[in-house]
């Protein structure tokens, strides 16, 4: 088997009010064609203008990923001639981007190295209806600012890929410079796979474009391993073109010859100076960066004793950390604010489609919850129960239960005359369970939680129950 080598080149929209060029407003899902202007349409006369925010955010990924920054760097025209790109050119950076070098663990012992970050426009975006033959532009995106993170050829499997992307769009949603959505276009990726039979000469590499999800790149890149290394097999050469992943029929398909370089004609871009950083832009970019998942990760295994997976799992996204921080803050009993978030917070948030923040429970809220359970005010099934009564109502947790008459049966004389009740409606069982079934247990349990419509306090029923059945 041979050797699969894979590059990766990903561009991210960035987050800024403005596109990189222009003063045209920078959002998704507009009317098209709303945000345009002579610059960023390409009229004849009309003078780009760098966008400051912009560089600011380069300059905090170029940090966060190790990278080095380039104190002076230049824009270049990057010419080709397509629909989408109204000037026949686009303003990227090539020969000196403003960071250079940088990497991304992926586990303990594995790192991917960057070539590059550098600063770019985008395109417009072309809209082809089913079923028609037109075509619609929608000249809106044109102009967006873009970071284009460069991989060096150094991934070599489908999975480590994968990773890569999802440590990437981590530590972009913790700078906060991009939504990292890729179904609304701000995160896309490009792959360059090749197979080569030893470690010093790499084969003909062939790029796959368009890929919409990080299913897709991982789709792609298995097929384009196994496509390649059947042509290999058969004595056919690896062309060096571009394809493009479909999704209907799970391969890739050939768009065009591979460009060279020399296609682009690339020469610097005449209307922009060098784009000079100052140290103090340096300095602010550095204190503008938060903790970051690696970080915070480490912080919760050692100062809340969290397991890997535990914290792997409330760094998965920053709303996430900060939820559990302001939780943990008046509520240090971090396992159970853990067990908490992870089963019933995450399955609100999958079926409502929302943040940690949307789901109309607060921190605050969930610590009164919490704090009604270990005071043995509730049980952990009513609590449940009130999750969705909290959504709806907005009010904390302890005036629904007083409103509710949902306070915890305590009284044990109450409960010893429910489990008596319990076993006299079930001779048979309790029979069987005399008889060895020790299983039936847990129908008794569920029976006398039922009479007291589960208000009766777990740990004292379990109790009186196993005296009970000893008898």
């Amino acid at each position: 088997m041979r050797k699969p080598t894979i590059g990766l080149e990903i561009h991210i929209q960035l987050l800024t009010q403005t596109k990189m060029f222009c003063r045209c407003k920078a959002s998704f899902g507009d009317p098209p064609n709303t945000n345009i202007c002579p610059v960023c349409m390409g009229y004849p006369g009309a003078l780009p203008v760098p966008n400051k925010r912009a560089v600011e955010m380069a300059l905090m990924l170029g940090i966060a990923l190790n990278g080095s920054i380039q104190m002076v760097s230049d824009f270049s025209r990057k010419n080709y001639f397509y629909p989408d790109l109204p000037k026949g050119y686009q303003i990227t950076q090539d020969s000196i981007p403003i960071i250079k070098g940088g990497f991304i663990a992926i586990n303990k012992n594995r790192i991917i190295e960057l070539e590059r970050i550098h600063i770019e426009e985008d395109s417009a975006k072309m809209i082809h209806e089913t079923g028609s033959e037109e075509t619609y532009i929608d000249f809106n995106r044109a102009g967006l600012p873009l970071l284009e993170i460069v991989t060096l050829p150094c991934l070599h499997s489908h999975e480590e890929a994968g990773i890569f992307l999802e440590k990437l769009k981590q530590i972009i949603s913790y700078l906060g410079i991009s939504t990292g959505k890729m179904e609304e276009g701000a995160l896309r990726c490009d792959v360059n796979v090749s197979l080569s039979k030893s470690n010093t000469v790499l084969g003909q590499k062939v790029e796959v474009k368009n890929l919409n999800s990080f299913r897709s790149v991982m789709r792609s890149i298995q097929y384009e391993i196994l496509r390649q290394e059947d042509c290999l097999n058969a004595n056919q050469p690896i062309i060096a073109e571009t394809r493009t992943w479909s999704d209907e029929e799970s391969k890739t398909i050939t768009m065009r010859v591979k460009d060279s370089k020399s296609d682009y004609r690339y020469f610097p871009e005449p209307d922009l100076r060098s784009l000079v950083v100052s140290d103090d832009m340096v300095d602010q970019a550095k204190k503008a960066i938060p903790e970051l998942p690696q970080e915070a990760f480490h912080r919760l295994i050692t100062s809340f004793s969290l397991t890997e997976y535990e914290a792997q799992l409330i760094t998965s996204a920053p709303d996430l950390l900060r939820y559990f921080d302001q939780c943990i803050q008046d509520f240090p009993h971090p396992k159970l604010i853990f067990n908490w978030i992870s089963s019933e917070l995450l399955k609100i948030m999958n079926e409502t489609n929302c943040s940690v923040f949307e789901t109309g429970i607060s921190p605050k809220n969930l610590q009164e919850l919490l704090k009604l359970i270990q005071n043995d005010t509730i049980s952990g099934k009513i609590a449940k129960d009130l999750l969705p009564k909290i959504m709806d109502t907005g009010k904390n947790p302890c005036d629904i239960v007083n409103e509710q008459g949902l306070l915890q049966v305590t009284d044990d004389a109450l409960l010893k005359e429910i489990v008596t009740k319990v076993l006299l409606d079930h001779p048979k069982e309790l029979e069987r369970y005399h008889n060895g079934e020790e299983k039936l247990f847990g129908m008794f349990m569920g029976s006398c939680m039922k009479e007291t419509k589960g208000k009766g306090n777990p740990k004292i029923l379990n109790s009186i129950l196993r005296e009970a059945l000893k008898k």
